[in-house]
């Protein structure tokens, strides 16, 4: 047999609400009645209702995977231009820098001035490249973060870090966590959902992302990313097969739920419940995932507002989009992964290249958000995993260079969702190389993201391997209250 505490643990969010009464019925007997009235843990229980008044109800996170450079985006640094090609090795001993495998091998480490100039813009003075015109004319609906940190140096352990909280594989994603905490607001979308968009260089150093990085590592698997095909169909094999029909396919899967309900009492692993789900979820969006990819609804104006690429899928601006359609039906988070960002060499070209891509596309959601009120309930997020270095790795010339990984400083910007728009935070010294003001590690993200979904990230928890686990994990977190409204 098992415990009452193994059936507490598996139990899911909507059959405690259809067992338990409505939200403010739950809260009042969470916190009146003890556990052994309860019949179960009380954390448990808490888990499933916000901490405090919630800013945000939704999230989308666009994940650009190889790291933008600061120096030609939004951390303008015009003096380094006076400083070309001055070797700084004896500086980067001085700091302690940890230099990857691609430039420990240099003989010299010459300052690359960015070759592309700078403008302020907004109400805020916010400086911005020339490679982002759109994001240029937002600037007052945008918070800029210059200030970000974090403790990977090479790609893969940084993007888990700043995907899951941490660089060891089989922590829970961002999105899962949300899943975990909030539960849906449709039951015939997935509460989170992962969309992949294609970038203007192929041929460059492109990294390789996997489920990791929307996986729900020791939450139960119903709280993983679904990732929607941008291409084609949305998911393989929703259709039915040829012959059979919606009742026959009702039929077949009330057989195959109570065949793995038999399971589940007999075994008691959460993994079939998370397949009795899914299965169900498969069922409800062989309606609704039609429905959703269906653009032709979507008007002119619309279309011209995101360019010409939203009718292209597999595009960038197509996934924005797309996003937009997602967080209107209800899906909690939506992450958008657009790689192609590791310049180390060719950077002006490839650099130019990939800003296209989303510039447009990431002005057109903000204002499309703002024009239908969603975007004071709804963050974004929008940046990669790292910064780059002020030196050149490889030759450099005035219209050529690269630049290699660097933790110590890197620029995001957020919006809506109770983010103070038109603001700056944080600075950087004249190489970009240490902050002098605000610093915001990754943990800092992970735990505003969370505070402004009604979330004490220090609260938010699942017990795992007798820890208490959590997204920002045991080291310092706070919210970044500065750039909160």
């Amino acid at each position: 047999m098992n415990s009452i505490n193994d059936f507490n643990a598996a139990i899911s969010r909507r059959q405690f609400f259809r067992k338990s009464g409505s939200g403010l019925g739950v809260a009042a007997l969470a916190s009146l009645f003890s556990r052994s009235v309860m019949g179960g843990d009380q954390a448990e229980i808490s888990r499933l209702l916000p901490h405090f008044a919630p800013k945000a109800k939704r999230v989308i996170y666009l994940s650009f995977v190889g790291a933008p450079s600061q120096f030609e985006t939004f951390d303008y640094k015009p003096n380094l231009k006076q400083e070309f090609q001055k070797d700084i090795s004896q500086y980067l001993k001085d700091q302690g820098q940890r230099l990857t495998g691609m430039t420990s091998g240099q003989a010299k480490f010459p300052v690359a001035p960015s070759f592309v100039d700078f403008k302020q813009y907004g109400e805020s003075g916010t400086w911005v490249s020339d490679l982002l015109p759109y994001t240029a004319k937002m600037t007052d609906d945008i918070c800029v973060i210059k200030s970000m940190h974090t403790d990977a140096i090479n790609h893969e352990p940084a993007n888990q870090l700043i995907y899951t909280g941490s660089m060891q594989s089989g922590k829970a994603s961002i999105g899962s966590w949300l899943s975990y905490g909030l539960g849906s607001m449709n039951e015939n979308l997935p509460t989170f959902v992962v969309l992949h968009a294609q970038h203007s260089n192929p041929g460059s150093n492109v990294q390789a992302i996997s489920n990791r990085l929307w996986g729900a590592g020791y939450l139960p698997g119903e709280h993983a990313g679904v990732t929607l095909r941008t291409k084609g169909d949305p998911i393989l094999y929703l259709k039915n097969a040829p012959g059979i029909d919606a009742k026959a396919r009702r039929q077949m899967l009330d057989g195959l739920n109570a065949l793995n309900k038999m399971t589940y009492e007999a075994v008691g692993d959460e993994e079939v419940q998370t397949r009795i789900h899914q299965y169900e979820m498969a069922f409800r969006m062989q309606t609704s995932v039609p429905e959703l990819a269906d653009m032709s609804e979507e008007p002119e104006h619309i279309h011209t507002l995101y360019g010409e690429d939203s009718k292209k899928p597999g595009t960038f601006a197509y996934c924005a989009l797309m996003a937009r359609r997602l967080v209107e039906r209800g899906v909690r988070f939506t992450q958008i992964f657009h790689r192609g960002w590791d310049q180390h060499g060719n950077l002006p070209h490839d650099l130019a290249s990939q800003c296209k891509d989303i510039d447009q596309a990431c002005y057109a959601l903000v204002q499309d958000l703002k024009q239908r009120g969603m975007l004071e309930d709804t963050l974004i997020v929008c940046g990669g995993e790292f910064g780059r270095t002020v030196y050149s790795q490889g030759k450099l010339t005035e219209s050529n260079y690269g630049r290699d990984h660097h933790p110590r400083a890197f620029s995001l910007w957020m919006a809506g969702g109770g983010i103070k728009p038109g603001t700056v935070h944080g600075e950087t010294d004249d190489y970009s190389f240490n902050i002098t003001k605000d610093p915001v590690h990754v943990r800092d993200l992970h735990a505003t993201i969370l505070n402004q979904l009604g979330y004490d990230h220090h609260a938010l928890s699942y017990r795992f391997q007798g820890l208490d686990q959590r997204l920002t994990g045991v080291l310092p977190a706070k919210v970044i209250k500065e750039i909160l409204v």
